[in-house]
């Protein structure tokens, strides 16, 4: 059966590449105009089968508004991909180099790229998705029109591959989560990370009180990030991602920590993503 999942952005965007690296090649994936979307596509059983929404970039950081996000919806995280992000100048067949007049492509593309198109003196046009301008170009057939986007894109709307890498910082990784609901969510048997939030209050040491319990249970703590909690008094929410060796060892850890916090929530026990 062909799973369908919600994406951000179009067909050809590096959401879809993400789907693809988990789900495989065949997986439907349904393009949505925001992470809000995403999440709420991903939560209904009679339009999909789950959701890929990126979390967090090795350059520009943790994506706050996905975990606010993840905090008031009842999806679990059923894995994570790590994926390279490889931007690629992209024209339509038989255009040249010296054809090209103008770049189009999402603000934070054209940004990763500076360097490359520096050296040409083009004009740089910023649209609002990189998937979206590859499929623009070869819509309107465009001779002296050239986009930044995905390998992926190339392929779906026949666009050739001018000149590939071209981003300046070459080691750039974006972490997607993998949602589904927790019915479909099935048991992994090798899982050695998870994520959790939970809640302490302002009293002196209450944070430094939990990340001891963790550290003395053995996990390594990959990722914790804070969000004030509004209304409050200076009360703040965290998520944490657990690496561990046995989930055995990680529910033991969770015992420790239940008391000395609040509101603790599991969002996924999943296998950790390797760098793709």
């Amino acid at each position: 059966m062909t799973r369908k999942v919600s994406i951000q952005g179009y067909e050809g965007s590096f959401h879809q590449v993400a789907a693809r690296r988990f789900f495989g090649d065949q997986v439907q994936v349904l393009p949505c105009a925001t992470f809000r979307e995403v999440v709420k596509i991903a939560a209904d059983k009679r339009q999909s089968d789950g959701g890929v929404m990126a979390i967090e970039n090795s350059i520009a950081g943790s994506i706050l508004p996905n975990y606010n996000l993840l905090q008031k919806s009842n999806l679990r995280v059923a894995g994570e991909i790590y994926l390279q992000i490889s931007q690629n100048l992209l024209v339509n067949p038989g255009v040249t180099l010296n054809d090209i007049r103008e770049v189009h492509s999402h603000p934070m593309a054209l940004q990763q790229c500076l360097e490359y198109l520096d050296s040409f003196g083009w004009k740089l046009v910023e649209t609002e998705d990189t998937a979206l301008s590859a499929r623009l170009i070869h819509q309107h057939r465009s001779k002296h029109i050239a986009g930044i986007a995905s390998k992926l894109a190339a392929e779906l709307f026949q666009l050739q591959v001018l000149a590939p890498d071209i981003h300046t910082m070459k080691n750039n990784y974006t972490r997607f989560l993998i949602l589904q609901r927790q019915e479909e969510v099935g048991w992994k048997e090798a899982a050695d990370k998870a994520s959790v939030n939970f809640h302490t209050d302002h009293s002196r040491g209450s944070l430094a009180r939990v990340l001891s319990r963790i550290a003395e249970g053995g996990i390594n703590l990959s990722k914790l990030q804070s969000f004030p909690i509004p209304g409050s008094d200076w009360e703040y929410s965290f998520h944490a991602d657990m690496e561990f060796d046995t989930v055995e060892q990680f529910h033991q850890v969770i015992e420790q920590i239940r008391p000395i916090t609040a509101d603790l929530k599991i969002y996924g026990i999943y296998k950790k993503g390797i760098t793709i």
